[in-house]
């Protein structure tokens, strides 16, 4: 596992700069509640679900299996410094192994896991995508998709979102391009700060990329902007 995250780390590294760079979130003390919440929503763009690929269906058998990273450009930077005991980035890097199965009836399951080098952040995250529309040779696939992402190993920090959406994909030859609009809702909690208090938000998302597949091998990028904050993301693994 850990090797997986470190190549998925070495593959963000080229459109990631700077990194996470041994920025524990433990001083959260530091944030008035405006700050608070201004993390909340940095947060919730950068931990949500980011699909990672395309809507189209796998069917009873497939699998996509990959290992990716993502790079989140914060809107308040500085207030991720404030909450941390280093000096914080202004993108975060977040690597992950990522799978997804079929299911029958149009429906699809995956899931993702992630440990930030350097950092007390560990997150994993779910997601059931169902197709409106199974797409074919001619016509698209449009899915209806419900996420969750859970941050863990902050203990100053309990923090989880929730993600709705709804995209289209249409293979053409070795190429999927897909596009996706919708909803995030993200909930921050400190854990021993008195003088802060929950903040919950909901932000709006879209998001696009495009997936190539030769063989088994697929290779993915993609672009999101949820809230403020805009996420780049790749991904390579197998696909069949």
């Amino acid at each position: 596992m850990r090797k997986s995250l470190a190549v998925a780390a070495f593959v963000a590294a080229g459109f990631a700069v700077p990194a996470w760079s041994s920025t524990p979130i433990d001083q959260l003390g530091n944030l008035g509640q405006s700050d608070f919440k201004l993390l909340t929503e940095d947060l919730g763009g950068a931990l949500s679900y980011k699909p990672l690929v395309p809507s189209t269906t796998l069917g009873l058998t497939g699998f996509d299996i990959g290992i990716a990273a993502t790079s989140t450009k914060l809107n308040n930077p500085q207030v991720l410094d404030l909450a941390s005991s280093g000096t914080a980035p202004s993108s975060v890097v977040i690597p992950r192994v990522t799978l997804v199965k079929g299911l029958p009836f149009g429906f699809d399951i995956g899931g993702f896991y992630s440990e930030v080098p350097s950092s007390n952040i560990k997150l994993y995250g779910a997601e059931l995508r169902y197709a409106l529309i199974d797409g074919g040779v001619v016509k698209p696939t449009v899915a209806l998709r419900g996420s969750y992402t859970k941050l863990t190993g902050v203990s100053q920090l309990g923090f989880d979102t929730t993600g709705l959406d709804i995209s289209i994909a249409k293979g053409i030859a070795f190429f999927t391009p897909y596009l996706g609009v919708g909803k995030v809702w993200a909930t921050g909690t400190p854990n021993g700060i008195p003088t802060l208090s929950q903040e919950s938000v909901s932000m709006n998302k879209v998001y696009g990329g495009v997936g190539f597949t030769f063989l088994l091998m697929n290779f993915l990028v993609e672009g999101d902007k949820t809230g403020n904050t805009t996420t780049y993301g790749v991904k390579i693994g197998l696909r069949f």
